[in-house]
């Protein structure tokens, strides 16, 4: 049976515009297996992570699971875990992080608090990451054996490196974009990469720079302000990764317009079209094939 990544490649589907939509990223440490929904079908308490879903629900909070590349056990027993807080927009993107002691400090997060962390106000709540990269890979496969086909020997062989902050994840949307990765601080996704590619992306990353072969977008835009900034960097060779602001989306689907700002006073104003045209393909694995509508864009001009 074909896996939803090989009928994606096969029909050569775009990988721009397809990240998730986040403009704060909440990652919570929990060791052992993961069910499809993690948040909630895991050993961290479900009642906790029905909250913590609930409170983030639209703030501009995403919420998953993390673990260490490789064997992961969970025993069962009270253990310290670490924590990221991630706000990705430009300029303004900051890690915090901790490790707990026990969970109170997640029960704190209400829909208050969550609100003002999509907001990039962190409150001084943990402490500032200053690290290497982060790179959280997605492998859960019961959400979708794509991510774990491909996405487990990537960060295994990221991790082994040595060259980033390397977290196995559970969810970061498109899986037939397998192995899926996101980096943090700047919040960008990519797709489709092998190790050594990753390991080049990574290295521009640390040096504030973007690559943009194998980029689904930076998940701090919705898909069209995604489609509209890579469009502006392909046009303009931009690859400062905080050069570029989306700072305005006038319009609605099938077709978007879209500003973006740049050095200097430079802005540039994109038109976006959702492309409904497309051979239908499944989303994940075992599901009917569909269309999956395509952001293009159709121009870009100076403003």
């Amino acid at each position: 049976m074909s896996t939803c990544s090989a009928a994606s490649r096969a029909l050569s589907e775009p990988l721009a515009a397809t990240a998730a939509t986040a403009r704060t990223w909440l990652f919570v440490e929990q060791p052992g297996p993961w069910g499809a929904r993690a948040v909630t079908q895991s050993h961290l308490d479900p009642a906790l992570g029905r909250a913590l879903e609930r409170a983030a629900a639209g703030t501009g909070v995403r919420v998953a699971l993390i673990r260490r590349p490789g064997r992961h056990p969970d025993r069962h027993r009270p253990a310290r875990r670490r924590v990221y807080l991630a706000h990705t927009l430009p300029g303004r993107s900051w890690v915090r992080t901790a490790v707990l002691d026990g969970p109170e400090p997640l029960r704190d997060l209400d829909a208050g608090a969550m609100t003002a962390l999509g907001a990039g106000e962190h409150g001084g709540r943990w402490e500032p990451y200053g690290g290497d990269p982060l790179a959280l890979v997605c492998t859960n496969g019961r959400r979708d054996r794509c991510c774990a086909l491909l996405g487990r020997p990537l960060a295994t062989e990221l991790a082994a490196d040595g060259t980033a902050e390397v977290w196995e994840t559970t969810h970061l949307g498109g899986h037939r974009f397998s192995p899926t990765l996101l980096v943090l601080p700047h919040g960008y996704a990519y797709g489709r990469l092998a190790g050594h590619a990753v390991k080049g992306l990574l290295d521009e990353l640390r040096r504030g720079r973007v690559v943009t072969d194998g980029c689904r977008g930076r998940s701090a835009w919705d898909r069209p302000g995604q489609a509209a900034e890579l469009a502006v960097r392909a046009l303009t060779g931009e690859r400062g990764a905080d050069a570029l602001t989306v700072t305005g989306t006038e319009g609605a689907a099938p077709e978007w317009r879209v500003t973006v700002s740049g050095p200097a006073g430079r802005g540039w104003r994109a038109t976006v079209v959702a492309d409904t045209a497309v051979p239908p393909l499944p989303a994940s694995c075992g599901g009917a094939p569909e269309p999956l509508p395509r952001m293009t864009v159709a121009a870009v001009v100076p403003r």
